[in-house]
Formats: structure tokens, sequence, C-alpha cells
């Protein structure tokens, strides 16, 4: 890995307006001069496009805005945001929420871990990683539960399956069939990871403390959940079979 390494961080946004300018601040703060924040809002209403692009018209070289034209889903904003990163030829990728839970200070240990690793995922259920102190113990049943369920039909030997702060080495978005790629909401995190392994890249976590939101509205939906839990195993079983065909 560079010294200095080009670091395009996506941070797909829908109605983050109070959450957007601290999370930038935070990652433009960091000792890496060639990071680009890469802004991917889905036509928010309240505004949160119009504050990117306010932004990017400070830092035109460390703020990139992409406007979606509607909400699609986090999936679907993640695919496009791995796609424009490929136009900016970055020596890593990393993928993060807009809301501060993820930490951005964890950002440079997880790039000397890319050194030996090709994806590195940013968990709260290794040792030294952790969840925030209010939430409530249905929150951390229904996480952790969620959890184990997507690793059993997913096949994913990751603790935080559906984390959705991760680091990629560039060949491994660009090896990746975006397009293929289905899931909407958050079971997204756990497909690519499947992915990931599947192309045989090896994947390591780092432990992180997750944040629960403090200002805006969790997009999380009983719809997404549900989703997660009929598409993941309809994606690992359709692999199993090609696999198989393949051989």
């Amino acid at each position: 890995m560079e010294t200095d390494p080009k670091v395009c961080v996506i941070i797909p946004t829908y109605n983050e307006a109070e959450n957007l300018p601290e999370i930038v601040a935070r990652l433009l703060a960091l000792d890496l001069p060639h990071l680009t924040a890469l802004i991917v809002d889905d036509n928010s209403p309240d505004g949160t496009g119009a504050i990117a692009d306010r932004m990017a018209e400070v830092e035109p070289t460390r703020i990139r805005v992409l406007h979606r034209v509607a909400k699609t889903g986090i999936g679907p904003a993640y695919v496009d945001g791995f796609k424009a990163s490929m136009a900016m030829n970055p020596d890593v990728v990393f993928q993060m929420d807009a809301d501060l839970s993820h930490p951005p200070e964890s950002i440079p240990a997880m790039l000397q871990l890319l050194e030996s690793t090709d994806v590195v995922v940013g968990s709260r259920y290794v040792d030294g990683g952790g969840v925030d102190a209010q939430w409530s113990w249905p929150r951390r049943a229904l996480s952790r539960y969620g959890n184990a369920y997507t690793r059993l039909v997913g096949g994913i030997p990751v603790q935080d399956a559906s984390s959705g702060f991760k680091a990629f080495r560039p060949e491994v978005i660009e090896a990746l069939t975006l397009d293929s790629l289905r899931c909407k909401g958050f079971g997204f995190q756990a497909e690519v990871t499947m992915a990931c392994q599947r192309l045989g890249y090896t994947v390591v976590e780092h432990p992180i403390h997750f944040s629960d939101r403090k200002k805006g509205a969790s997009k999380i939906s009983w719809g997404i959940i549900w989703e997660a839990l009929w598409r993941l195993p309809a994606i690992r079983m359709r692999s199993v079979v090609t696999h198989r065909a393949t051989r």
C-alpha cells in the first residue's frame, strides 16, 4: 500500500442533512491527504443533495457528489457508488453509513489491514468491538440473532455479516458482477461479502464501536428485514447451483 493512498469513501445518503457535514468533516480531518468522499444521494427531500453540492464547491478535489433520481434502496445506491468510484482510479474503496454510526477514525487501521488481505469489515462483534450503550436488549437481541441467521444461511464466516462499514481493494470491486447483486436493503451487505468469498478473496474483521444515530430517522423497516430473510437463502442456493454447473 502506498504511503499516501488514494482512498474513495462511498457514503449513501437519504435525508441525512443533519449528519452529512459532520461525517465529511471527520473524514477530511484524517491524515489521508488523498481521501475523497463520494456522496451518493437519493434525491433527499430534506436538501441533503444541495448540502453535498455546496461542500463539493468548497472542496472540489476531495468531495464528489452523485445524484440519483429516486430512493430505490441502499443496495442500488452502493452499486452506483462502486461504479463511480472505479472511474476515480482509487487504491482503496470504503463504504460507510452517513448517520455517524461508523467511526471514520477506524479507517487508518482498516487501511493497514488491507496490506495483507482483500476486504476488511468494520465489526461490532469481534473482540474490541461493541454497540451503543443506549441500545435496548430487544435491539441487541435482534442484531445478534439477525447476524447469526445471516451467517448461517449465507455461509458467511464473519461475526458482523450485516456491517455496512467495509474496505476493499479496487480489484475486488472490479471482479464483482455489480448488476447481478439483488438485495436493496441491509441484506446487500451480506450479499457482497458472499460474492467476495465466492470469488476467493480473503475477508477479515476489524473491531469498531457502533454508535446509535443522534439525528435523523433510521431507514430500517420490516420490509427490508423481510427481504434479507428470504432473499439471502435464495442467493446462496443459486450460487451453489451455478458453482456445480460450472465444475
